[in-house]
C-alpha cells in the first residue's frame, strides 16, 4: 500500500501490482497483500490514528443544501508538525533582538516587533506560538469548472528555511464554496454578506480550540511545554486578503486598500499620510452601521477578537502577486503599449528571440507572450528587460527597469539592517516615481492600483512587523494545490469530493 499511496496510483494500476506480485511471487504461504486495493484502502481508514483523524462540520444551510468545513483539528496539525525530530531541533522559542553592526535588524519572524510585543503579553515562563495560516482557492483541474478552498498552517517559530518545506505546512481542511440558485443571487448584497459570514463561521470554527483556557501544552522531547498560541501573519493573494479583512475586494472601491484607509484618487500620491486600519477603528464603522464609509463589508469580523493581531497588518503583502505576477507584468504591458506607438515593438522581440540558451534561463523565442507566463518565468524576463529595451529613443525606459532589479534584489535579502530598510524604501521610491511618470498616461486606471500602493506604503512596516520578506511568501506554498487538491482530485471518483480527498491523505 505503500508504493500505491506515495505515487499516487489508481486502483486499476494498483491491482495490477498486486495481481503481478502474487503471479510472480514464490510463495508456500497466502499473499501478504491485500485482495485489492480497494480492500486495502478500507483497512487503512479503519486504523485509529487520532493526530491523522479528520471530520466534517456543517456551518450553513442555503437553498437547502447543507455546506461543510472538512477539516483537521489544529492541535493535531500542530502536533504532527512538532513530532517532527527535524523540525523540533531548529525550533525557536523566544523572541530575538537581532543586532548587525550594532544596527537592530530583521530577519527571522521572532525578530520582528510583533513577536516582541506578544511575548511581553503573556506569561514570562510561557512561549509564543506562532500561528502562520495560508489560504487559497483553486480549480481542482484544466477546466476549471470546478474548485475547492483548502486552507493550511506552518509555525513561524520554524525558520524560514526550513519552513520553506513542504513537510513544515499542514492541510487543514477544505472550505465550503458557495453555490447561489442563480445569476441574480449571486450578485445580491445578502449573497455576498452571507459569503462573508461563512468564511468567517469556518476560520472561527476552525480556530477556537486554539484560544480557549490558558494557553496551551504541547509536548518537546518528551516534556510539556506552555505556549500561548497567537496568529502572525495569513498569507495569500489580494482578494484573499481583503475576505480576511472583509474590506471591498475591488480596485474601484473608494477605500480599496485593505491596510489603510487611502482614498482611490489618493493611489499614486506615494508620498501622502495615510490612516492605518485597525480593530479600533474598523469596529466603530461597523458598530454605527457605516461600514461602507471605509470600504468594509458590514459582517462581524471574527478576528477582532484574537489576542495580538491586527488583521489588517497581518494579511501581508505577497511578493509572487505583488511583483511577479503583479506590478512588473503591469510594467512589461505597459512598456509594449509604449514600444507599440514607437513602433519598436518588433525589435524588442526580435532581441528577445535572439538571446542565446542558458542553462539557468527561459529562452523566450517567440517573443513576449504574457497570457502564458508563470511567476517563474516573469523573474527570468527580470534578468533580460534592461538589455532588451536598451538604446530604443524612450528616455528613462531601460533605467525604470535598472531601479527595478535594484529594488527587487533587495526585496530578497535574508536580513535587514534599520540603514538597509531606508535604502530599500529609497529604492521602492525611486522606481515607483519613474514608473509613475512612465506609464501613468498608458494605463487606463491612471496607475490606480492597491498593490502598487501597498507596496509602496507597507511592505517596510511589514518587515518591521515580522521580519524579513522571504518569511511570508506564496512561492512555496502554491506547490501544496498539487498535493492537497489537484493529484488526489484526479484520484477521486469526482463525488464527496473533500471525503475522498481527506481519507487519501491520512493514508
Amino acid at each position: 500500500m505503500a508504493l500505491v499511496i506515495e505515487n499516487n496510483l489508481n486502483n486499476k494500476a494498483g491491482n495490477a501490482i498486486i495481481k503481478f506480485f502474487n503471479k510472480h511471487s514464490d510463495l508456500s504461504q497466502l499473499s501478504p497483500l491485500p485482495k485489492n486495493i480497494e480492500t486495502g484502502r478500507k483497512f487503512m481508514d479503519k486504523m485509529n490514528i487520532s493526530q491523522l483523524s479528520y471530520s466534517k462540520y456543517c456551518v450553513l444551510t442555503h437553498n437547502s443544501q447543507d455546506y461543510f468545513v472538512h477539516y483537521r483539528p489544529i492541535k493535531n496539525c500542530i502536533k504532527n508538525l512538532l513530532s517532527n525530530p527535524d523540525i523540533l531541533k531548529n525550533l525557536m522559542f523566544r523572541y530575538e533582538n537581532l543586532k548587525i553592526e550594532d544596527e537592530k535588524s530583521y530577519g527571522e519572524q521572532n525578530s520582528g516587533n510583533w513577536w516582541k510585543r506578544a511575548e511581553r503579553s503573556i506569561s514570562n515562563h510561557a512561549n509564543i506560538l506562532s500561528i502562520i495560516l495560508y489560504s487559497d482557492a483553486t480549480t481542482t483541474n484544466t477546466l476549471g469548472k470546478s474548485s475547492l478552498h483548502p486552507i493550511y498552517v506552518s509555525l513561524g517559530n520554524i525558520p524560514t528555511w526550513r519552513r520553506n518545506k513542504e513537510d513544515a505546512k499542514q492541510l487543514l481542511g477544505y472550505l465550503p464554496i458557495l453555490s447561489a440558485k442563480n445569476e441574480k443571487e449571486k450578485k445580491s448584497s445578502e449573497f455576498k454578506e452571507l459569503a462573508c459570514e461563512t468564511f468567517h463561521n469556518s476560520i472561527k470554527f476552525l480556530l477556537d480550540p486554539l484560544f480557549q483556557g490558558d494557553g496551551v501544552d504541547f509536548n518537546i522531547y518528551d516534556k510539556d511545554i506552555w505556549f500561548f498560541p497567537r496568529i502572525s501573519t495569513i498569507i495569500c493573494d489580494w482578494p484573499e486578503a481583503c475576505t480576511f479583512s472583509l474590506t471591498y475586494k475591488s480596485a474601484n472601491s473608494n477605500y480599496p486598500c485593505h491596510f489603510c484607509l487611502v482614498q482611490r484618487e489618493d493611489l499614486i500620491d506615494i508620498r501622502k499620510e495615510v490612516i492605518l486600519r485597525n480593530h479600533v477603528n474598523m469596529k466603530e464603522y461597523f458598530d454605527s452601521n457605516t461600514s461602507n464609509l471605509a470600504g468594509l463589508e458590514q459582517v462581524n469580523n471574527y478576528f477582532w477578537s484574537i489576542p495580538n493581531l491586527n488583521i489588517y497588518a497581518a494579511t501581508v503583502p505577497d511578493r509572487m502577486h505583488h511583483l511577479d505576477l503583479g506590478l512588473f507584468k503591469y510594467q512589461i504591458e505597459f512598456t509594449m503599449e509604449l514600444l507599440k506607438k514607437k513602433k519598436s515593438l518588433n525589435k524588442v522581440n526580435e532581441r528577445i528571440a535572439n538571446i542565446p540558451r542558458h542553462s539557468q534561463l527561459k529562452v523566450f523565442k517567440k517573443g513576449i507572450q504574457l497570457s502564458r507566463l508563470t511567476a517563474s518565468e516573469y523573474r527570468d524576463m527580470m534578468k533580460i528587460m534592461v538589455f532588451v529595451v536598451d538604446d530604443l529613443q524612450i528616455e528613462d525606459l531601460s533605467e525604470v527597469y535598472v531601479k527595478w532589479n535594484e529594488m527587487y534584489l533587495l526585496s530578497r535579502s535574508e536580513k535587514f539592517k534599520e540603514s538597509d530598510l531606508e535604502n530599500f524604501q529609497k529604492a521602492i521610491n525611486d522606481w515607483g516615481d519613474l514608473f509613475i511618470k512612465l506609464f501613468q498616461n498608458i494605463s487606463n486606471s491612471h496607475l490606480k492600483f492597491p498593490k502598487l500602493h501597498s507596496w509602496i506604503y507597507h511592505i517596510v512596516d511589514t518587515i518591521w512587523e515580522y521580519g524579513a520578506i522571504n518569511g511570508y511568501t506564496t512561492e512555496t506554498y502554491e506547490s501544496l494545490h498539487k498535493t492537497y487538491v489537484k493529484i488526489p482530485y484526479r484520484l477521486s471518483n469526482k463525488k464527496e469530493v473533500e471525503k475522498q480527498i481527506m481519507e487519501n491523505i491520512r493514508r
